[in-house]
């Protein structure tokens, strides 16, 4: 086919969509059923109506293949699992009796039984569900959801593409089971796993699929050569299947690299790649591989991960280049939709300037139209949206909300001793220890505690001028009473207020800062029926008044005990907002560390004598090839101590990461200086503690004890001992006691009786050390 020929067969495609609803309706369908108000048939009927109402929707707009099979109840790698058979042994019986309820138990465990472990998808802030596979995992093909939900799409009268996980990534993200030996690999089961993707593949073929999609983003990483080899026999074997549909390997979130010429050379029909400014190599490499002659290419040009408007001309010009390098060329997104609110045209609050800059899911569907239009019939076709376009990206570009002058040189006038503490670590610990006196194995919590319906029910009424201020904080003040009252009761050492008045850790802090823009409608699915707001970070930054102080301090005079000033650090303010695309992320980073240090000096300066300062996202947004990691680590330590270094050696400094890969990152949680970090471990049986130890790591450490992404409650037993586990890798000197994380999610009586059991467990181990 020639350039032209491909130019005029361009189609519009995205690889997935969001799954909420506009009125998130699926969390409510779900969690409705968790507890008992909805059954399973209205469960299923809300979701299939979802999933009618996105590929209606994708239709109308113009896209001409629709995806299938990327919605899910809670989670598309936990589908895989169910796909390919892989349950754990300790779920089967709950999957046996009941489908539905043991799906939802290897996903949020059950009293009795350990959820799968969660952690999160590539440098995203969504969250997947780990399988567990070792030697004698047996594989059985389960095609009912992908068969069932591509159907659904053919009764629309649509053209459709099933996606599934690829075969190398899913083995690629997959941990050994428990009991399974650590060093088990289980890309080794690649040969075992294959046929059953075949059955598949020949199951959605009978069906009538033309296409099917295989995700393979884990190929944006850095592979070995094994890997690359086994990647190559996974296609060369798949390709070879003779009752098949085509097949369209897909990546995404980085450039390719070495994994290029072994897809481009696969016995497969089709890629989809990223081209997007942090793939833009895959340009270069494609061409260098001789680009794709008789296969389909889908381009991903326009941003899957951000908010803000395309740049129509410059992808056009891409998607130009890409035209002599496949036999067809087809456009998308650069990954599937999921990361992205549903629709900007939603937020009422934010000024129409300012909306021309911003596409959500709707929107960035409508750019994919557009140029694919555009490709196919010339920019003559679209020249009203080009010019339009143009004066959106203006119009910010040029905006006065984009630059702050008293900011940047603030920021210019930073020095390498400002992100440094006073004194070294050895001294800082005689000095905290001194002043706060606490025992050995301090138990404490992350920060937040349940978010009641109530507390909820009031922020709504404060919005809608349902009750005023005064009534409002009175029950800020009453609920701040009950949770230290709670604490002193249960033991706890080191409080918290429970941030009643916090909606969200990151846009808490983004509505009280300069630069930033919130919204009211941009839900973004962060795992199961956990839904966040990103805030937007769109101009340069800086805190006009203290954001935490006053109920910090209000909660200190309740408890002679310490309570802990909670902060969110730079780098998570980052990563979970949709940040700037004009500038350097470390030139934004250090804007943001100045503001918060600002908030730390007068958290101080009240009297706050513990100051915790998260960074959850640190590892999330470590970049997925190591070329690229040195760079980003440098920015990201700095911009942590530059918040945090000013305070007194005294005042104890903690920091809060959960539910990642920390064992690459060692150094970099070493390099932040915190005299404290607590850390995701329950669910991992603690391998974090093992990692830090086998660092040498020389500060205090609390790996957590309770997994509070399980409604289950863990007895005294069981916390103590994986207390004692921790206690094989981390000094008692130097060991804390709390949760993974923050409990906002949870319920009160989970939560009432878990940290009792938390307390007593410390208490126990205590004992145990002071008598032997």
């Amino acid at each position: 086919m020639t350039a032209k020929s491909a130019a005029a067969a361009a189609r519009a495609t995205v690889y997935g969509y969001p799954r909420q609803g506009q009125g998130r309706e699926l969390k409510k369908a779900v969690e409705g059923y968790w507890k008992g108000r909805v059954d399973a048939d209205a469960l299923r009927a809300t979701a299939a109506e979802l999933r009618r109402a996105n590929w209606r929707q994708l239709a109308e707009t113009g896209i001409h293949e629709v995806p299938t099979g990327d919605f899910s109840h809670y989670d598309h790698v936990l589908d895989t699992s169910v796909m390919v058979g892989a349950i754990p042994a300790r779920h089967r019986a709950a999957v046996e009796r009941d489908a539905l309820d043991g799906y939802f138990a290897m996903a949020r465990g059950t009293q009795d039984v350990a959820p799968l472990e969660m952690t999160k998808w590539f440098d995203t802030n969504y969250h997947y569900l780990v399988p567990e596979l070792g030697p004698d995992t047996v594989f059985t093909a389960d095609s009912g959801k992908q068969v069932g939900e591509f159907r659904e799409a053919l009764v629309l009268g649509l053209t459709a593409r099933p996606v599934l996980v690829g075969p190398v990534t899913y083995l690629l993200l997959a941990k050994p089971a428990p009991g399974v030996a650590a060093d088990f690999d289980p890309l080794t089961l690649l040969d075992r796993l294959l046929p059953v993707y075949a059955e598949v593949l020949a199951d959605l073929r009978a069906a009538g699929a033309e296409w099917v999609q295989l995700d393979e983003p884990a190929l944006v990483q850095d592979r070995t050569p094994a890997e690359l080899s086994a990647t190559t026999r996974a296609y060369r074997a798949l390709g070879a299947l003779t009752d098949r549909p085509k097949l369209l390997v897909a990546s995404y979130f980085d450039r390719l690299g070495d994994a290029l010429p072994v897809l481009a050379k696969a016995p497969v029909e089709g890629l989809a790649l990223d081209f997007t400014e942090s793939a833009a190599a895959n340009l270069d490499a494609l061409a260098a591989v001789g680009g794709l002659p008789g296969k389909r290419l889908i381009a991903g040009v326009v941003n899957g991960r951000n908010i803000w408007v395309n740049d129509l001309t410059k992808s056009l010009a891409t998607l130009g280049t890409l035209l002599g390098l496949a036999d067809r060329v087809d456009v998308a997104a650069s990954c599937s939709l999921l990361h992205v609110p549903l629709d900007a045209a939603a937020e009422r609050d934010i000024e129409p300037q300012i909306l021309r800059w911003l596409a959500f899911a709707r929107q960035k569907t409508r750019e994919i139209v557009t140029l694919a239009k555009g490709l196919a019939q010339g920019t003559d076709a679209i020249s009203a949206q080009l010019a339009a376009n143009r004066a959106d990206l203006a119009s910010r570009a040029g905006s006065p909300i984009t630059r702050d002058p008293a900011v940047r040189a603030r920021t210019a006038a930073v020095t390498e001793a400002d992100a440094r503490r006073s004194q070294p670590y050895g001294e800082r610990t005689t000095a905290q220890r001194a002043r706060l006196g606490l025992p050995l194995l301090p138990t404490t919590t992350i920060g937040s505690f349940p978010q009641t319906a109530e507390l909820r029910t009031a922020r709504a009424d404060l919005r809608a001028n349902r009750i005023d201020t005064a009534g409002y904080e009175e029950r800020i003040r009453a609920e701040i009473g009950e949770v230290i009252s709670f604490q002193e009761k249960t033991g706890l050492d080191v409080l918290v207020h429970g941030e009643p008045e916090r909606n969200d850790m990151v846009q808490y802090f983004a509505e009280q800062l300069n630069g930033y823009l919130a919204t009211q409608h941009g839900w973004v699915q962060s795992y199961g029926t956990r839904y966040v707001r990103p805030p937007i970070l769109a101009g340069d930054i800086s805190r006009p008044e203290p954001m935490t102080v006053r109920w910090t301090t209000y909660a200190q005079t309740l408890t002679s005990r310490p309570v802990k000033g909670m902060l969110t650090g730079p780098v998570t303010m980052l990563a979970w907002s949709f940040v700037r695309d004009d500038q350097p992320l470390g030139d934004t980073a250090r804007q943001v560390a100045l503001a918060l240090r600002d908030e730390v000096d007068d958290l101080e300066a009240a009297g706050t004598s513990v100051i915790q300062v998260d960074e959850p996202a640190l590892r999330e947004t470590l970049p997925l090839r190591a070329a690229d990691r040195e760079a980003y680590l440098a920015w990201a330590t700095e911009a942590f101590r530059l918040t945090t270094a000013g305070v007194r050696p005294d005042t104890q400094i903690h920091t809060h990461m959960c539910y990642a890969e920390f064992g690459d990152i060692v150094q970099a949680i070493d390099d932040l200086d915190a005299d404290v970090i607590s850390l995701e471990a329950a669910r991992s049986h603690m391998q974090v503690a093992r990692e830090l130890a086998g660092h040498g790591y020389p500060r205090e450490a609390g790996p957590g004890v309770y997994d509070i992404h399980s409604p289950r409650v863990p007895g005294a037993d069981e916390a103590a001992a994986l207390l004692r586990k921790g206690l094989e890798a981390i000094p008692p000197e130097r060991l804390w006691v709390n949760p993974d994380c923050g409990l906002k999610t949870r319920g009160w009586p989970e939560t009432r009786a878990s940290l009792e059991h938390l307390v007593a467990a410390a208490r126990t181990v205590r004992e145990e050390l002071a008598g032997s």
